[in-house]
């Protein structure tokens, strides 16, 4: 949609002319509520709420004692309108502040909002043109109150939102694992000048320093000695120069490096040292280069001795110094780690242009307390983080004119880690880092665009009874490989490129073309069948005797991922031996099963695993995905299932009504598993129930991730590995089994032996 306004009273500084496909940008205007902008020197950062309505994939069962129940089907499948909250943020340059108004204004429809939440410098200048177009009252927020409010919330609700730059590496992001408590941090705010403030709780923070000497000292002096006016011109500059020619090293007073005092050549004594004595002029990329040094050097100095005086590890650095500039970021890095040694890193946020509106927008929604809920990027509405590195990507130099987009949708569960996590602080939950391994990257992203064409096609037979789903079905096909070719250039756009995260952003176009369940008819005729068999391999099971059965629950637990022949042992990972030991010990007390497929696997292999352990005396908790992904069971699916197994099983049965076989969401609605975004009831109920043992099954959740999460208690990991390249990459070849059974370091087991890893 191209828009065309012109006045002549501001044509000189505003850009009237831009295409805004409606669908892309400023989505879901006709239910926004709750404005808030900010609005710094260059750029323009706009926030809003909108509720947004889709399609989901509901379950509900047949009654099978009256005549409801037509045929054999255990449950039907219907298809509901759901509406969810979501955060739309959008990121676009001043220039086209006055179109972007107008295009709101125009397609703004059922919003009741009378006020819209202002921060940033150019707040005031542009108050009256915001209040003229959109009718809203500009309310005024602290600047920094916001910007602190941001960072909280990206930080907590963002797993991969910090990362380390890292210039000459084959990864310029490394991502950190989000801290479970992200208190106290160290916020160096580098605008025209430097604010150092301490974060210590939600409302808690202090601007305990800063300094004059900031982006506005770069940008003046360099705009003096370069006659160049553009700060991002500057940077430019400043990455092609020699700062050596114009700084004075030790070595160029010494002679070499000055030992006593443990100073290399190379370090900078003096600052544009050599321009004092040396009689020649020098080039503008020097200058530029040896200012951005000194500068950044000077605050790195500074936000190292806060931090030691503080005892704060945490250390963020933002504004518009930073900005995503690899030159800069790259500086501050480096004087980090001189001046601490190695101790204290500079981290940097994904979303850190974003933090002023995401705190001015909750200033304003305090009445809903969005803090009470958790929130998860949308990938298939966000941009990612795009690399600004002209020599990685000179393209996207030219994106100064283009806008940039975050979205956030409302979590229907509060998510919270697992309480039996070793360490939480370590915990990844990714067994591969596809954004550091090129091999593995170029080949999964091979796989997902091979799989592309099976996906469209399963989507469409999901909905039979709507023609215009092949439409739908279509343009989740460019969108999905839009972001393929995307993360192909830009591995980090999402932070750290995972086999998790390639699924996790299909199910994210899928949902947004309303496609919520794509195998639910394929699970339900898949858990149709099965249930025919359950009663034959129960039977089956109880004619065996204790020490064959307990091998058997294993074969047929791992039998249920594959139709072929079963690998021999010894398998890939083999440490039945160990677990077959411990079995003879006492019982354990709870044990937390995260299942895996519907059909064969949660009827023929788990229902089985589970009564086993009950009838040890060991209470169960079935942990499932809140909401559909690939064939996995849904709560909602598991629910129905395990009302009609224990209708034909005792065990089961009397485990539901004593309260020993319980069933509960995980919160995910992923193929894989986070341990640090679970459900706050499930976490509660492992906490109460004391569990012991955790098992988690299905190359998902036990191969892509978990393979190496260490956990406090005893845990089992099982699964089939489907895939030739994955299973040569760990040592085996196609349907390698991997049974790992772990117990913590420390902790007395009388049957349990270590493992080492693949």
């Amino acid at each position: 949609m191209l828009i065309g306004r012109r006045s002549a009273r501001n044509s000189h500084t505003m850009d009237k002319s831009i295409t805004l496909p409606p669908d892309e940008i400023f989505r879901n205007l006709e239910n926004a509520k709750r404005f808030a902008i900010d609005i710094g020197g260059s750029l323009t950062k706009l926030a809003y709420y909108s509720t947004v309505q889709h399609k989901v994939a509901k379950v509900r069962s047949f009654d099978h004692a009256t005549k409801e129940a037509a045929s054999d089907k255990l449950y039907e499948i219907s298809v509901q309108e759901e509406v969810t909250a979501r955060l739309h943020f959008i990121k676009f340059e001043n220039a086209y502040i006055e179109t972007c108004l107008d295009f709101i204004k125009d397609h703004l429809v059922n919003t009741d909002t009378k006020v819209i939440k202002a921060t940033g410098g150019g707040a005031h200048k542009f108050k009256e043109l915001i209040e003229r177009k959109l009718g809203l009252k500009v309310d005024k927020e602290d600047e920094m109150t916001c910007l602190i409010k941001g960072c909280n919330f990206v930080l907590r609700n963002i797993p991969h939102e910090a990362f380390v730059y890292a210039k000459h590496a084959d990864s310029e992001f490394r991502f950190q694992t989000t801290q479970p408590d992200i208190f106290p941090y160290l916020l160096v705010n580098i605008g025209s000048g430097v604010s150092i403030v301490k974060v210590e709780s939600e409302d808690k923070f202090e601007r305990i320093g800063g300094s004059s000497i900031g982006g506005g000292t770069f940008w003046g002096l360099g705009a003096l000695l370069t006659k160049t006016k553009r700060f991002d011109e500057l940077l430019q500059l400043a990455s092609k120069g020699q700062h050596t020619s114009v700084d004075m090293l030790v070595k160029d007073i010494y002679g070499g490096s000055y030992g006593s005092l443990g100073l290399t050549g190379d370090l900078i004594a003096s600052s544009f040292g050599k321009s004092a004595t040396a009689d020649k002029e020098f080039s503008k990329e020097d200058m530029a280069k040896s200012l951005l040094h000194m500068i950044s050097n000077d605050i790195g100095q500074l936000a190292c001795l806060y931090a030691k005086l503080h005892n704060l590890s945490r250390v963020y650095f933002g504004g518009f110094f930073i900005r995503g500039h690899p030159v800069t970021m790259h500086t501050i890095t480096y004087s980090i780690n001189f001046f601490t040694k190695g101790e204290v890193q500079a981290l940097f946020l994904r979303h850190e242009g974003y933090l002023g509106a995401i705190g001015a927008f909750l200033k304003g929604a305090e009445e809903d307390n969005p803090n009470q809920y958790s929130w998860g990027e949308n990938y298939a509405g966000s941009s990612g983080l795009m690399s600004v590195s002209p020599d990685m990507n000179p393209m996207q130099r030219a994106r100064s004119g283009t806008f940039d987009m975050l979205e956030m949708d409302r979590l229907e569960r509060q998510l919270v880690n697992l309480p039996l996590l070793q360490d939480p602080s370590s915990y990844i939950p990714d067994t591969m880092d596809l954004t550091e391994d090129a091999l593995a990257r170029e080949y999964w992203l091979y796989c997902f665009e091979e799989a592309l064409d099976g996906v469209v096609k399963r989507a469409v037979a999901s909905q039979p009874d709507m023609p215009e789903a092949a439409q739908r079905a279509e343009k989740f096909r460019q969108k999905y490989r839009h972001k393929l070719q995307t993360l192909r250039q830009q591995p980090f756009a999402y932070g750290s490129l995972t086999v998790r995260s390639l699924l996790d952003t299909r199910e994210h176009c899928l949902n947004e073309f309303n496609f919520p369940d794509p195998y639910s008819k394929i699970k339900q005729k898949e858990n149709d069948m099965a249930l025919k068999y359950y009663q034959k391999a129960v039977k089956s099971l109880e004619e065996l005797s204790w020490e064959q059965r307990q091998f058997a629950l294993v074969r047929v637990e791992l039998m249920a991922f594959i139709s072929c022949e079963h690998p021999e042992r010894p398998w890939l990972v083999d440490s039945y031996d160990q677990w077959f030991e411990r079995l003879k010990g006492p019982p354990h007390k709870c044990a937390l099963f995260f299942v895996d497929n519907s059909g064969v696997d949660i009827i023929l292999g788990v229902m089985p695993f589970v009564r086993e352990l009950l009838s040890r005396g060991t209470e169960v908790v079935l942990a499932s995905n809140s909401g559909p992904a690939l064939n996995d069971v849904t709560n909602g699916e598991l629910q129905i299932l395990t009302e009609r197994i224990a209708a034909m099983d005792p065990v089961i049965q009397a485990g539901l009504r004593e309260d020993r076989l319980m069933l509960v969401q995980s919160g995910s609605s992923s193929p894989c598993l986070d341990l640090s975004r679970l459900d706050k009831v499930l976490a509660m109920v492992v906490r109460e129930r004391q569990t012991d043992l955790v098992i988690i099954e299905g190359m998902g959740r036990a191969i892509h991730t978990n393979y190496y999460a260490m956990l406090s208690c005893e845990s089992l990991k099982m699964a089939v590995i489907k895939n030739s390249w994955l299973a040569d990459r760990l040592g085996g070849k196609l349907f390698s089994v991997v049974f790992k059974y772990e117990v913590p370091a420390g902790k007395p087991s009388q049957h349990s032996a270590a493992l080492s890893p693949l």
